[in-house]
């Protein structure tokens, strides 16, 4: 894996691929030019962690005499912490904000551990995907100690090639940097990756990407996902053959 991370093998697609499948991992791995990619954000899409994100934000605000609401909570949600607390805290000084995310983080972690697994769907679609192929990666607005949490417990790095956390990025989603440093990081251009995103920050940082997006329904409504250049309610809906359909050339 780039930057320190360990690479992914092909174990997780032992076995499990037709004789096809196989003929085109071996097409993919001696033509460079042709490679796809799929960058999943994690909360919400690959882990169902957004009734943990919800409750921490609730209770924070709680504590702290912070005016939090489910509107606020939905149109934030995928965004880092240093552009939702000036909202709920405008004026705050950096160790002010840096507290308020620390003890955010924490009680997420703390809430969320004892039910650690993948959403509906994911293990089948990031088998299929590697099976056919694909270069995947993770891209997250959460601390990489959040992803640490899921990292070894759901076996993740026998699925992807790089992730990115907030520890890398300047800017957070709507800006585009998380998905175009994951991009670079699994060698492609973003032409050649596609997003699966549950958040309309993501989905807005997707598409400022260059890159097409697929949009999950586990936080937010299809209308407000509308951006999007397709929409399901869970991943068991998706094969990789929708993904090299949606990254085929235009012309």
């Amino acid at each position: 894996m780039t930057g320190g991370d360990q690479s992914v093998g092909w174990d997780a697609c032992a076995g499990g691929c037709a004789p096809a499948a196989q003929e085109r991992i071996d097409w993919y791995m001696t033509t460079g030019t042709k490679q796809l990619g799929v960058i999943f954000d994690m909360d919400g899409v690959l882990v169902d962690t957004a009734w943990a994100h919800r409750q921490s934000w609730f209770d924070m605000a709680e504590k702290e005499g912070l005016a939090m609401s489910e509107e606020f909570f939905h149109r934030t949600f995928g965004m880092q912490n240093d552009a939702i607390l000036p909202q709920l805290r405008p004026g705050i000084a950096k160790e002010e904000m840096d507290r308020l995310a620390d003890w955010k983080e924490q009680r997420y972690r703390d809430i969320v551990r004892e039910r650690v697994q993948l959403a509906p769907g994911a293990q089948d679609l990031l088998r299929d995907l590697k099976c056919q192929g694909f270069r995947l990666a993770i891209g997250s607005s959460a601390p990489l100690e959040n992803l640490d949490l899921f990292w070894d417990r759901l076996a993740l790095a026998d699925w992807f090639d790089a992730r990115v956390t907030k520890e890398e990025i300047a800017r957070s989603k709507p800006a585009p940097e998380t998905f175009l440093k994951a991009a670079q990081k699994i060698g492609l251009a973003p032409a050649r990756c596609a997003v699966v995103e549950d958040a309309v920050p993501g989905v807005q940082a997707a598409r400022a990407a260059g890159m097409a997006v697929v949009a999950v329904t586990t936080s937010r409504r299809r209308e407000d996902l509308a951006q999007a250049d397709r929409i399901v309610d869970s991943l068991a809906e998706l094969q990789a053959s929708d993904f090299q359909v949606l990254l085929r050339p235009k012309n």
